[in-house]
């Protein structure tokens, strides 16, 4: 009965009343989207655009990934726009901190 009373409360004062319940499921649904989004984020990547990620977030400079890979420098900068276009990260710190986030490299 205190809850039905509360709500009615509330919802007289123009606000929104969510029981406990809903809230904790919204909630939740909520951080799964959140998730669903990063790993769909990461899902857009070619094979190749993941590797140059991994190299790129391990400190590796453009002429060394072209190198380890066998590309052309050019063509190395090109998948680290087609990366940074396809995940919406617009610096490479920010690139390098999604990397990690994701677990694609590590701090070693």
């Amino acid at each position: 009965f205190e809850e039905l009373a509360r709500a009615i409360r509330v919802v007289k004062s123009g606000k929104i009343y969510l029981s406990t319940n809903i809230s904790d499921l919204l909630i939740k649904d909520y951080i799964r989207n959140i998730k669903d989004e990063e790993t769909s984020y990461l899902a857009k990547l070619s094979e190749r655009e993941r590797e140059v990620l991994q190299l790129l977030a391990e400190g590796k400079n453009v002429k060394q990934i072209a190198a380890k890979l066998d590309i052309s420098d050019k063509t190395v900068e090109t998948h680290r726009q087609h990366i940074m276009r396809k995940l919406e990260i617009y610096n490479l710190a920010d690139l390098i901190k999604f990397a990690l986030r994701e677990g694609i490299t590590t701090l070693e």
